[in-house]
């Protein structure tokens, strides 16, 4: 080995069993060092005759992670991983992989073309390339209906989840389960076992199940793969596996692989992998900041908001106080949490004595003085400036020092909370999305005055209770709902032009969205935000409003609906927007599919691109976080700013143009440059 090269693979002998041990901290992930590592230590434990059986195990908290995706893109070095893979298979001696934490992506490939398997009871195995928009590029679309069958194969490639060690044992997957503090005494042992059996190479295994369990599953998973190519790729390897021989098999798999890799969507999913993990971090803070410290929680209004923002916090098993003005409306809201527990719970997800412990952590009141012993308190109640600023002006008064004071308001101006009170250091906004106990997005607001701390035990908090949290500065909407409203104006102004609402969102759930503008705002109501006059009529959402089409809780909005909730056109909506054509003097005219996206989407990037010359979002990356998880932007267009890069940003900045909108600067510079954000 070269002096650079890290020595991150070392061989040990026990007799007549060689062990190589990876160490590749923190994951033993697959980097240039290790594949190196592999084929030195494999070669010389062949080469000597003493050597009858080979343990593969790893050092750390891990077995082989994956592949190193810092190399993905990048020139390639080292060995190639599919030749170190070919040789392992090819050993003339028993080789045992030896299994603890996790044997994931390239990871489980490599305990593949091991002879034999052995695991602990808490490790998992599996290939969740599918979800980087991926599927197992070494073989293991091909390996895995030798090892597990057809239908295993199919379903772990295309869905991605991991097995337990346990389950793995019963499809096949592990030869044996060694102690959780044995693994590599009994690792060594078994291979010993194993030296009379000699070697069995997966390759020459037969494929068995049937193919026909892959329709099944392309049938169940229509909906949650729409628009996604990886998960057919993935099932289609696997059938190839069931008519190809082996090394045709292994050719169509790196076809696929490198058709995804090459592609826009596996780029998307990839960014936004780190895209996640980056959120997390909040520039110019230390990474070692002392977080305040949270036992109880308190609650204000116990609507779907308040009562989904409490849950969150039950299931981590923090005590809440909730606090409503009247009676039934606290017990109406405390009846849809235990209703909530309870359907959980007939699903599964919990244990009835679990929803008894929840419930049991949740102290009722109508008193605001019951927050008093509060470490958090967070406000969600009607989104008017008025109310919240009567309400933290009373809590700056109750709370107990050092208290976080949240608002979980949409789009209020937080600092304007803030200055309610005489501790605007411990404000900050906490903008939760619909359901509160469903909805990953947590959109973290830094007023002006918000501590850094208070900052960092908001996104924090954020982490634990399960929510991807993004650092959003104080605007009108902050990140996402400022970049809703230009969509939303747009799409309204399409309708007087002569489309109509189901050709506007035709167009954005083609595009990959869950729903159109229209379809969201008949979901959500039309009536929010109305001024509740129904004598003045300005819009057509004020004259829907006013003939009481409030959306589906009215069965009548944008489009009629049924009982069941479904929608049809309406052809009263379509006069009303005649109506108003005619007033405004506007002709009717066929509006394209193009025009409806340069004037619904790309002003939406333009509005991001604003955000960041506004210091509003910390990263580009974090615009598309917000847009993924709080608005089923999909994700394998990566959200809206990384898309912006792949639509190309010179075109947006022309059409744009085009269509009279003033173009950010910063859109601007990209498209001069025509580089992405």
């Amino acid at each position: 080995m070269s002096e650079e090269t890290p020595v991150s693979v070392t061989l040990q002998k026990d007799g007549d069993v060689a062990v190589v041990i990876v160490n590749n901290p923190p994951v033993n992930a697959l980097s240039w060092h290790v594949r190196q590592g592999l084929k030195d230590n494999f070669e010389a434990a062949l080469a000597d005759d003493s050597v009858k059986a080979i343990v593969l195990r790893c050092d750390g908290a891990t077995f082989i992670a994956g592949a190193d995706i810092s190399e993905f893109g990048k020139p390639p070095r080292g060995p190639d991983f599919n030749a170190v893979l070919n040789m392992i298979e090819a050993a003339s001696k028993p080789v045992v992989a030896a299994i603890h934490g996790t044997a994931l992506g390239g990871g489980l490939e490599t305990a593949l073309v091991c002879h034999y398997r052995v695991a602990v009871p808490s490790a998992k195995l599996g290939v969740p390339e599918v979800k980087l928009g991926l599927l197992p590029g070494a073989g293991g679309t091909q390996r895995l209906p030798r090892v597990v069958g057809v239908e295993a194969a199919a379903t772990m490639t295309s869905l991605g989840d991991p097995l337990p060690a346990a389950k793995a044992k019963d499809l096949g997957l592990v030869d044996a389960l060694a102690g959780e503090d044995s693994l590599a005494a009994d690792a060594i042992a078994f291979a010993r076992a194993k030296i009379a059996d000699g070697p069995r190479p997966t390759r020459e295994r037969p494929v068995f199940g049937d193919a026909a369990v892959i329709e099944q599953l392309k049938a169940a998973n229509a909906k949650r793969w729409r628009g996604f190519e990886a998960p057919y790729a993935n099932l289609a390897c696997v059938e190839a596996a069931t008519r190809l021989p082996f090394d045709e098999g292994l050719a169509f798999e790196r076809q696929e692989f490198m058709k995804l890799m090459m592609g826009s969507q596996s780029a998307a999913q990839r960014h936004l992998f780190f895209a996640e993990r980056q959120a997390a971090k909040i520039d110019g803070l230390p990474k070692d900041i002392q977080l305040r410290d949270v036992k109880k929680v308190g609650i204000i209004g116990a609507g779907t908001m308040g009562g989904g923002i409490m849950m969150n916090f039950l299931q981590k098993g923090v005590p809440c106080t909730i606090v409503e003005m009247q009676q039934d409306a606290l017990d109406r809201g405390l009846g849809v949490i235990r209703k909530n527990y309870d359907a959980s719970a007939a699903k599964g997800r919990f244990k009835p004595e679990q929803v008894g412990q929840m419930m049991g952590l949740i102290t009722p009141s109508l008193d605001l003085e019951a927050l008093a012993d509060c470490d958090m308190i967070i406000e969600a109640v009607y989104e008017d400036m008025g109310v919240k600023k009567e309400i933290f002006g009373k809590l700056d008064k109750i709370a107990k020092p050092g208290a976080i004071l949240a608002s979980n308001t949409s789009y209020l101006n937080v600092d304007e909370i803030a200055a309610s009170t005489s501790r605007p250091g411990d404000v900050v906004g906490m903008h939760f999305f619909s359901p509160a106990n469903v909805m990953k997005l947590l959109e973290v607001v830094r007023g002006e005055k918000t501590a850094d701390d208070v900052l960092a035990t908001a996104m924090a908090w954020g982490k634990k209770i399960g929510k991807v949290s993004v650092v959003a500065g104080v605007c009108h909407g902050f990140i996402g709902n400022r970049m809703l409203a230009p969509r939303q104006i747009e799409a309204q102004k399409l309708l007087l032009e002569g489309a109509t609402p189901q050709q506007v969102d035709k167009v954005h759930t083609d595009f990959g969205m869950p729903m159109g503008p229209f379809q969201m705002s008949d979901l959500a109501g039309v009536d929010i935000g109305w001024h509740r006059d129904p004598n003045r009529i300005e819009s057509i959402r004020d004259a829907l409003c006013a003939e009481g089409r409030w959306g589906q809780k009215k069965q009548a909005g944008f489009y009629d609906y049924d009982e069941k909730r479904t929608p049809t056109p309406s052809a009263r909506v379509e006069e009303i927007i005649d109506e108003f054509r005619k007033k405004a003097g506007i002709e009717k005219r066929e509006i394209t599919d193009q025009e409806i996206i340069e004037r619904t989407l790309y002003p939406m990037v333009n509005e991001g691109a604003l955000i960041l010359e506004e210091g509003k979002a910390q990263r580009a990356s974090d615009i598309d976080v917000v847009w993924v998880f709080g608005y089923g932007w999909p994700v394998y267009r990566g959200g809206p700013m990384f898309w912006a890069g792949i639509e190309g940003t010179d075109k947006i900045a022309a059409a744009l143009e085009k269509h009279g909108f003033t173009v950010a600067p910063l859109l601007a510079e990209k498209a001069a440059a025509k580089a992405g954000f």
